[in-house]
């Protein structure tokens, strides 16, 4: 299963479609929040096909019909999902590993610091961050997103890709 993981867009939308385009087909898409846009008008840019789309608020998000947190199963995987800005993920992931964990999740996934992020250290839970697709705050400050490759009974695959 090909998962398109985004965050931190901010209602340009432009490189969403981008990494659509460059990456479809896919079988879900997860985005980390910062959208600033309802999800039918976000929905939109999947152009009415038939692919789940998973959303989260954020900071900057004002459509209380997003949930805070959520967990998504996919192919036989526990994803957390959050933003970050509720769990202190810019002083660190302490709090987001907890409740990963608590929830019997080996996937999270989280936004905020516009700040990609791959991180195996934990025994078992993956840490993902795929960064701003808009406005990267990172050393070079290229747009990025996860490209998340998820088979039952396997160890999830994160490659991270760049504009």
């Amino acid at each position: 299963m090909k998962v398109l993981v985004v965050s931190d867009s901010h209602g340009q939308d432009l490189y969403v479609a981008k990494a659509l385009d460059r990456e479809w087909p896919i079988d879900a898409m997860l985005h980390l929040g910062d959208s600033q846009e309802d999800q039918d008008e976000f929905a939109c840019i999947l152009a009415g096909e038939d692919v789940p789309l998973y959303m989260v608020r954020g900071n900057c998000d004002y459509d209380p019909s997003y949930p805070l947190s959520r967990i998504v199963e996919l192919a036989g995987h526990r994803i957390l999902m959050v933003h970050g800005h509720l769990c202190s993920v810019s002083a660190g992931t302490k709090d987001l590993v907890e409740n990963a964990l608590g929830n019997a999740c080996d996937i999270a996934i989280f936004g905020h610091t516009h700040k990609p992020v791959i991180d195996d250290s934990e025994p078992d839970l993956l840490i993902l961050n795929p960064g701003s697709i808009t406005y990267p705050r990172q050393a070079g400050r290229k747009k990025s997103y996860i490209v998340l490759e998820l088979e039952e009974g396997k160890k999830p695959e994160a490659e991270l890709r760049y504009f």
